[in-house]
């Protein structure tokens, strides 16, 4: 798995430093979406079935409370092994990519709405003039590429005196924007990875930001806001519409399987874990801690196993 090109416009507009995902995590993702498709087959009456683990009888179900176990063990890990690493290096994530960190968990909790879902879902008519999942997954992506160009736009403005911000910007920002129902074409997986092109490319053109960077004023909807106010958004927006996306749901009749919802709590317990790493360089990610382990095999450990574990499960329906 690779990241997509990066939005020329934020290229052009936004300065530096880049800060790229680490080739751990997209491997790490690739392995979730392994496991994950080796689980979503279970069905919710064979979760008490029987699983080994350790050479003992377990059931099914333990198996994936241990995936999200596995994953949550991991976060702690990998939280103290760069706390450690940081700190002797003098190397830590610029306070812009704790704001996108957010983002990237809350991103997650949305994929484990999304992951278990058949492409017949999407289209499925609320009534009432609400919206159908197709179209909140649109809103949502173009909402994200629009976030990084127009903060890309206030960033370059450099506006450190309040008094001085414009009324409003330039409506030749969001010109070039795709049309926001455009950003909902395809299937259910192009819309979830333009998703994760629009959040990861904003992030790492943003990802290096300091305190006083982040100060700079801007506008939000016409309301006076700080750089770092728009980058914070991006969490809340993430969240806004997962929500909305529940409510749908519910509204034209899905109804989760248990397995859906383990599926949900492995994505949102990756979230967490991958939120510790995301922006964060590959140079701090590898840096050892007093046990010899850095972060990135910590994560790259917890995924391998976890995806081992799913296959294994898997393995117990034929």
């Amino acid at each position: 798995m690779t990241t997509a090109p990066l939005d020329d416009f934020l290229l052009r507009h936004a300065p530096g430093p880049r800060v790229a995902i680490a080739p751990v995590v997209l491997s790490a993702r690739a392995a979730l979406g392994r496991a994950t498709a080796a689980l979503r087959p279970t069905a919710d009456e064979t979760l008490e079935g029987p699983w080994t683990w350790r050479g003992e009888g377990a059931d099914v179900r333990y198996g994936f409370y241990r995936i999200l176990e596995l994953l949550e063990s991991a976060a702690v890990d990998v939280a103290g092994t760069l706390r450690e690493a940081g700190a002797r290096v003098g190397m830590s994530r610029a306070p812009s990519g704790d704001l996108a960190a957010l983002a990237t968990a809350a991103r997650w909790d949305l994929h484990g709405r999304l992951a278990t879902l058949d492409e017949d879902v999407l289209d499925r008519d609320p009534g009432g003039g609400e919206w159908t999942v197709r179209r909140t997954l649109a809103h949502t992506v173009s909402g994200q590429r629009g976030y990084g160009w127009y903060t890309a736009w206030w960033l370059e403005q450099r506006i450190t005196d309040p008094s001085t911000l414009p009324e409003r910007d330039p409506d030749d920002v969001g010109a070039g924007l795709p049309e926001e129902e455009r950003e909902g074409d395809g299937s259910l997986a192009e819309i979830r990875e333009r998703l994760d092109a629009t959040l990861d490319g904003a992030s790492e053109v943003f990802g290096g930001l300091g305190p006083s960077e982040l100060a700079l004023h801007a506008r939000y909807s016409g309301i006076p806001v700080s750089i770092g106010f728009r980058i914070g958004r991006w969490s809340s927006h993430l969240r806004e519409h997962t929500v909305q996306v529940d409510k749908t749901l519910a509204a034209v009749g899905w109804q989760p399987r248990e397995v859906d919802r383990l599926i949900g709590l492995i994505h949102s317990a990756y979230g967490r874990l991958e939120s510790l790493a995301f922006v964060v360089s590959t140079e701090l990610l590898e840096e050892p801690s007093a046990d010899g382990r850095g972060a990135a095999a910590i994560l790259d450990d917890a995924l391998t196993t976890a995806e081992g574990h799913a296959l294994e499960m898997g393995a117990t329906r034929t």
